[in-house]
C-alpha cells in the first residue's frame, strides 16, 4: 500500500497596510494645499466702490504683492508673488496711482498695474466739510461730480440701502428728516466719475464706521456713557455746530449732558435752524416756537438724530465728556468763536451782557 504524502500549505503573509496608509494621507494633504491656494487665489468680494492703489517710486514686486493684500485687493501676497514669477511679470510694474476695483483677478490687476497711468480712470477730489446737513452735501457732490443733489437726499431716507455699511444698524427713530443725516463723515475723497450717486453715499456711511472703529476704547467709552452709535452721533453733531474752538468741545458736550441729566431742555439755536431748513444770522422770538422733533426750545432730551456731519474731534468729545458745573454759554462777540460759560442762570445773564459789550 502506498503512503499519500499531501501537499503542504504555508501560511498566507499578510500585506502591510502602511503604503496604503501613506497614499491616503498623501493625498488628503495634496487635497488640502490645493483647496487652500484655490482658496487664496479667488479673487476677493466684488465692489463698485474703487479702492485707490499707490505704488510709490522704487518698490518691487513683493512690496507691491504686500501691498495688495494689505489693503484688501488679494487674498494671499505669496501667491501672487508666485504667479508673478511663474508667468514672467512684474518687471513693466509702473509707480503711480491706480483706481482697483475688488474682485479683479490676479490677471486683472496685472494688465492695470502694467498700463501706468492710463489704468487711472477719470476721477474727482470731493470735499465734505465738517457741520454740513444732507442738503449742503448733496450740493456740494452735485457741484464737484455731477451727481444729482435730489438722488443723493433720497438716498438719505434710506438706511435700509446701507445696513450692511452702517455701524450700529439702521436709524430707525420716528421724525428724522434724514435717516443718514450725521453718518455721512466730513473728510477729503477721490471718486470715480463713473461712480453712482449711491456709490458715493455709501463710501460716506463706511468712512463713518471705519472712523469709530479706530476710535480707542470706542465701545467701552459708549457703554459708560448709556448711549447709542444714534445718540452719540446726534450729541457730536450738537457739539459740532455749537463749538468753533478745540479745546471747548470737551466742555460744550459736558454742558449738553448736564443739562439732558437734570433734565433741562437743551435749548440749543441749531436744532431751530435745522428744523426752518435754513441758516440765520439771528432767531426771531417765533422761530423758537416752530412745531418740529428737532426743537429742543419746545421738547425736552435729544432730537431724533443727528443735525449735521460730526467732525472726529466732536466725536471724541461726545465720548468723553468734560466735568464741570455749567449749565450755560453764550458766545464771545470778540470774534473768537469762544464761549463764556456759567452755572447759574444769574451768572448766564452777566455773560449775555458782557458778550453785548464786547467783553472778554
Amino acid at each position: 500500500m502506498c503512503a499519500v504524502v499531501e501537499n503542504s500549505v504555508l501560511p498566507k503573509k499578510k500585506r502591510s497596510k502602511a503604503p496604503l496608509v501613506l497614499i491616503l494621507i498623501l493625498l488628503l494633504l495634496i487635497g488640502s494645499v490645493g483647496s487652500f491656494v484655490y482658496a487664496s487665489m479667488r479673487p476677493m468680494p466684488s465692489s463698485s466702490e474703487a479702492v485707490m492703489f499707490e505704488i510709490p517710486e522704487g518698490t518691487g514686486t513683493a512690496g507691491i504683492a504686500d501691498k495688495l493684500q494689505k489693503e484688501g485687493l488679494i487674498r494671499s501676497a505669496l501667491l501672487y508673488k508666485v504667479y508673478l514669477k511663474m508667468e514672467k511679470e512684474g518687471g513693466s510694474f509702473k509707480a503711480g496711482s491706480y483706481q482697483l476695483y475688488p474682485g479683479l483677478d490676479y490677471a486683472g490687476i496685472t494688465a492695470a498695474l502694467n498700463e501706468g497711468e492710463g489704468a487711472k480712470p477719470a476721477s474727482v477730489k470731493v470735499t465734505i466739510p465738517e457741520g454740513l446737513t444732507i442738503p449742503q452735501i448733496a450740493d456740494r457732490l452735485s457741484e464737484a461730480g455731477g451727481w444729482d443733489a435730489k438722488s443723493i437726499r433720497q438716498l438719505a431716507r434710506e438706511p435700509e440701502k446701507f445696513a450692511d455699511v452702517l455701524p450700529d444698524g439702521v436709524p430707525s427713530e420716528e421724525g428724522l428728516t434724514y435717516a443718514l443725516e450725521g453718518y455721512l463723515f466730513p473728510d477729503t475723497y477721490e471718486f470715480s466719475t463713473d461712480a453712482s450717486a449711491e456709490d458715493v453715499v455709501r463710501r460716506l456711511v463706511k468712512e463713518t464706521t471705519t472712523k469709530l472703529k479706530a476710535v480707542p476704547d470706542f465701545d467701552a467709552l459708549l457703554k459708560e456713557r448709556g448711549l447709542t452709535v444714534h445718540e452719540l452721533l446726534t450729541v457730536a453733531s450738537l457739539v459740532e455746530r455749537e463749538a468753533v474752538v478745540d479745546s471747548e468741545r470737551p466742555l460744550i458736550a459736558g454742558v449738553i449732558y448736564n443739562r439732558l441729566n437734570k433734565p433741562m431742555k437743551l435749548q440749543i439755536d441749531a436744532t431751530v435752524q435745522y428744523a426752518l431748513g435754513k441758516q440765520k444770522d439771528r432767531l426771531l422770538y417765533s422761530d423758537l416756537e416752530i412745531d418740529s422733533p428737532y426743537n429742543t426750545y419746545k421738547h425736552e432730551g435729544l432730537p431724533p438724530g443727528p443735525i449735521a456731519a460730526p467732525s472726529l474731534k466732536s466725536i471724541e468729545a461726545a465720548l468723553q465728556p468734560e466735568a464741570s458745573d455749567y449749565y450755560f454759554y453764550v458766545t464771545k462777540k470778540d470774534g473768537s468763536g469762544a464761549h463764556w460759560f456759567a452755572e447759574t442762570y444769574e451768572q448766564h445773564q452777566q455773560n449775555i451782557e458782557k458778550s453785548k459789550a464786547g467783553g472778554k
